[in-house]
């Protein structure tokens, strides 16, 4: 009899709400079942998935995931409504968890955050950055709520990575973003140099990026009969698109005469253009004659705003669902693959830099790790035996 996975519910705070962190291994099942039935998100600066504070979230995930999951919930709070009250002495718990619950944000830390913020603001820093850095700081001084800002040090930071994120098996991203945010915030706010040169920092992980073949890409396009779900996902790949740079485009930002698109105010606040196909141009007017957007070239509900970005994960969790591709694809796999075929197309570096938006070259040269355009030449010596 196989195991069931175990799912372990923490208590938490984010944005100043409480959630209840829901951390298991990697599994895409309970993953999409997870995401298409509860209000589940994933938060960046926490680094797992989370779901609103409920008396009634160990009953709720039981009923949806009976006979699917073991529920550890004893880091949660005693007046929950418990699966184990209505269903007598079934195996609802599985192990205890290690992580540390953090305390709320004293006044005074509110305070100080809310002035980071502000300074954050006033040096037009992008809202995405601003979020990223108020958040990580929170975390680091709930976890020090008991002691004033003005006697944390070094010190502090590397027990906050050993005991903190070390423990809790959180992100070397995560815990860069937190040294980042403190660095920034006690420099500007409080005046107090931190050396975090002396910090522990993680290794720089060297990923490559996730790309599908142009078989799979081409399942995935066609998976969807509806016009809008179709278009949204075809975009992204056939300009390369991030998810926010789709989600922000108006309909003045599509240039048919010339084949182009405009892509305003993205990543590092940058305008840039991008090649507009003659094949995508065709399905945006179908679209177009279809939905008749007004204002943003894929509208939320009753057209109010912008689409909603889980709605169009939803739309590409069908879309895998469909085409039977049991991968855990996400949207900026489409824009990875986007580059790696130009690469593999014969198309020069410096195009695909532009195109995507990059910084730097070097950013852009990864995707020369998996094209095989020049690994396909190679003939290996077992061949020859």
């Amino acid at each position: 009899m196989n195991k069931l996975p175990i799912i372990t519910l923490t208590r938490s705070f984010h944005r100043q709400q409480e959630v209840v962190q829901v951390l298991f291994e990697r599994n895409n099942e309970l993953q999409n079942i997870l995401r298409l039935n509860t209000s589940m998100r994933w938060s960046k600066t926490m680094n797992c998935w989370c779901l609103p504070y409920s008396k009634t979230v160990c009953l709720d995930l039981f009923q949806l995931l009976k006979n699917r999951a073991c529920l550890d919930y004893e880091n949660l709070n005693e007046n929950l409504v418990e699966p184990k009250q209505l269903f007598g002495k079934q195996k609802v718990s599985a192990l205890n968890s290690n992580h540390k619950s953090l305390e709320v944000l004293s006044a005074d830390a509110e305070i100080k955050v809310k002035e980071f913020e502000n300074w954050m603001h006033s040096k037009r820093y992008s809202e995405n950055t601003i979020s990223t850095y108020s958040d990580a700081l929170k975390t680091f001084l709930r976890f020090y709520a008991r002691k004033a800002i003005s006697e944390l040090d070094n010190n502090d930071v590397i027990v906050f990575n050993n005991d903190y994120i070390l423990k809790n098996k959180f992100s070397s991203s995560f815990q860069n973003q937190v040294v980042n945010a403190i660095k920034l915030f006690f420099k500007n706010i409080e005046d107090k140099l931190m050396e975090t040169e002396k910090v522990h920092r993680p290794r720089t992980q060297r990923l490559l990026p996730n790309v599908l073949s142009k078989e799979e890409i081409k399942l995935i396009l066609n998976a969807h009969n509806n016009i809008k779900h179709k278009a949204m996902l075809s975009l992204i790949y056939s300009c390369g698109l991030r998810r926010s740079e789709l989600l922000n485009l108006k309909l003045k930002d599509i240039d048919s005469k010339r084949g182009l698109i405009i892509v305003r105010q993205a990543k590092g606040k940058k305008d840039r253009v991008v090649p507009l196909s003659n094949k995508i141009l065709v399905l945006l007017r179908d679209y177009f004659m279809a939905c008749k957007p007004k204002v943003w070239l894929f509208e939320g509900q009753n057209g109010i705003g912008p689409y909603d970005e889980r709605s169009l994960s939803k739309v590409l969790q069908q879309a895998l669902e469909k085409s039977k591709i049991n991968k855990p694809v996400s949207l900026h796999w489409l824009r990875h693959s986007y580059a790696t075929h130009l690469l593999e197309n014969g198309t020069d570096l410096r195009y695909i830099q532009e195109i995507l938006g990059h910084s730097r070259s070097t950013t852009t040269e990864i995707y020369t790790h998996v094209s095989n355009k020049s690994l396909q030449k190679i003939t290996s010596p077992f061949d020859s035996l």
